[in-house]
């Protein structure tokens, strides 16, 4: 499975040597790791010092950088120019695709979005039936909004009545902001590695966003992200340590139940990717999304 490396620590150095990023502290090694082992690196700090041959490497390999501001929430990412063979072809038909076909997978991006919130309120034993019938409303380019009705609807029942999401607060929301942050950059890997450009989204128009397409694309599996939240919570999580980054990595290594068999999110994410440029080229119809949004995992839990 993928790594997420985080760098918080002000004054460390990346390097790169013979297939390794290195992490040097004033002159001395401290640690290392195999370049094709990183999903993404996270930067958390601004005295981070870094090579060439490091960017270019982690360019080559697909993969992000991150740079993070105030409680985690990204304000940067570095992605490559090109690493798919047919990206030019890939592109020009992300980029020619029709309004209808969006507006046709955003509805389908909005319906496992809500469908995977209704499954982990069911988690909670929190009811969920309003949720169910939102699913049936979503209309092509859900001019309806349901996505914001199943929001408002989720929010306060996932972490209580007294919570608002906002990204510049401390405890929950910085964990949101991680664990968001971590799979914005899987996704991002994605879609590059597929040949398709992140900044042309479905959905997504924010102007202050690069990757607007990891944005969409990434929807569905926010609920995961909350639950995990939400049992570090329960266990009296309420900042993050070096604990807490591990469990919100480890969503991208949760599988899910494909046609496939069991597939790791950050596996599933590039297999999203591929089917969506096979769509731009209209060599198939729909995302291929898995068969629960519940992960695996959490299925044996229930039953238990």
């Amino acid at each position: 499975m993928g790594r997420i490396v985080e760098i918080s620590t002000p004054g460390l150095s990346l390097r790169k040597e013979r297939g390794f990023l290195l992490i040097h502290k004033q002159g001395k090694m401290i640690g290392q790791v195999p370049l094709d082992d990183i999903d993404a690196v996270i930067a958390a700090t601004p005295g981070l010092y870094w090579s060439g041959n490091v960017l270019a490497a982690l360019a080559e390999l697909s993969v992000p950088v991150v740079l993070a501001g105030k409680n985690y929430a990204p304000v940067a990412h570095i992605l490559p120019l090109a690493c798919h063979h047919a990206q030019g072809d890939i592109m020009q038909a992300q980029a020619s695709a029709s309004l209808p076909i969006r507006k046709r997978l955003w509805a389908q991006i909005v319906k496992a979005k809500i469908k995977a919130q209704e499954e982990m309120l069911r988690l909670r034993g929190q009811p969920a039936g309003r949720l169910v019938r939102l699913q049936k409303e979503v209309r092509s380019g859900d001019p309806d909004n349901r996505e914001a009705v199943a929001a408002q609807y989720y929010w306060p029942r996932m972490f209580g009545s007294d919570f608002r999401r906002n990204r510049e607060e401390e405890g929950i929301n910085a964990l949101l902001n991680y664990g968001y942050a971590v799979l914005r950059a899987s996704t991002a890997r994605a879609i590059v590695a597929a040949g398709l450009n992140p900044s042309l989204s479905l959905h997504h128009v924010s102007n202050s966003s690069a990757l607007r397409l990891a944005d969409d694309l990434m929807e569905p599996f926010r609920p995961v992200v909350d639950i995990t939240v939400f049992d570090l919570h329960e266990e009296g999580a309420t900042q993050l340590d070096s604990e807490t980054k591990s469990r919100l990595a480890g969503v991208l290594n949760i599988d899910y139940q494909t046609e496939n068999g069991r597939t790791p999110l950050s596996h599933l994410l590039v297999r999203i990717s591929r089917s969506l440029a096979r769509v731009y080229q209209q060599t198939q119809t729909g995302l291929e999304m898995p068969l629960s949004m519940r992960p695996v995992a959490l299925q044996v839990q229930e039953e238990k």
